[in-house]
């Protein structure tokens, strides 16, 4: 979820985060990891934004990551390789505070081979670096502050008097969710107008994501409810054809897929012995 909203960021508001970043605003445009003709290591991670001249390659974490360093230099190996001329600035940002010392790794070595990178830490960064530009208000609680909620609350002003209903509905989900890495739920939502986030784009993915899971978790429900119907079934069939099952034929047809209870359902009508119902069993096991 972190990774989705960060990369719309930086994607919507890439003028914002060059000036962050670059210092100069510059607009840019999405790269595609699949323009660099190998598969992505972790797609959902990346962030490849280009201009004529150069690439921007982000990478937000919430957690230290030993895999980054090489994560770095294969991306650069890989942008050079399909635009050699271009200038490649490669950004780490950390959004969780962590005293592991692989939040402060900016290199890749081995021998005879060194690759440099930048590494942020939000919670070094000064809040005043947020507060100017929408792209980057919702950092702003995770920066380096001494009272985050009052820093939301600064924040949720400012957004408040973006005029583009569009940008201020964007802006107010994606610091709603990342406000969530630092501040209990209950206190975003005091500061943060739902009925406005409910416009982001950001807000109505989460509702799909949300539902699509919602119903695929009642649809796998049904379905082990109409499976446990069906064994239920079969065993009464079976016990009026047959007579009593003994525990292991019991446990045999209880384990049956669907596939299975569906086809034990049509051949039970020729059993006339157990013996029968055992062959079938040890077939299709």
């Amino acid at each position: 979820m972190f990774d989705n909203v960060c990369k719309f960021l930086a994607e919507q508001f890439s003028p914002d985060f060059t000036r962050w970043l670059l210092g100069k605003p510059i607009t840019l445009t999405q790269l595609s990891p699949t323009e660099l003709s190998l598969e992505p290591i972790r797609a959902d991670s990346l962030i490849l934004l280009q201009s004529e001249n150069m690439v921007l390659h982000l990478e937000f974490q919430t957690k230290p990551n030993p895999d980054i360093p090489f994560r770095m230099i294969d991306y650069r190996c890989r942008v050079y390789r399909r635009f050699p001329k271009k200038s490649m600035r490669q950004v780490v940002i950390y959004l969780c505070q962590s005293d592991s010392p692989l939040v402060h790794q900016n290199t890749f070595s081995i021998p005879r081979t060194r690759h440099e990178f930048e590494v942020i830490r939000l919670w070094e960064q000064p809040t005043g670096a947020f507060l100017g530009s929408p792209g980057l208000l919702p950092f702003a609680a995770l920066s380096k502050t001494s009272d985050r909620f009052q820093t939301l609350q600064q924040t949720a002003q400012l957004i408040d008097n973006i005029a583009n209903q569009r940008v201020q509905s964007n802006v107010a989900a994606s610091t709603a969710i990342i406000a969530g890495l630092v501040l209990e739920r209950d206190l975003i939502n005091r500061l943060l107008r739902r009925d406005i986030m409910r416009e982001s784009v950001i807000y109505q993915e989460m509702e799909q994501e949300i539902l699509q899971k919602v119903n695929q978790e009642v649809r796998q429900e049904f379905r082990q409810e109409v499976r446990q119907e069906l064994r239920q079934m079969l065993l009464r069939q079976l016990t009026r054809r047959l007579g009593n099952l003994t525990p292991e034929l019991t446990e045999g047809v209880q384990k049956l897929p669907i596939e299975q209870l569906e086809a034990l359902g049509e051949a039970l009508l020729d059993f006339n012995e157990l013996e029968e119902l055992v062959s079938w069993l040890e077939q299709y096991n």
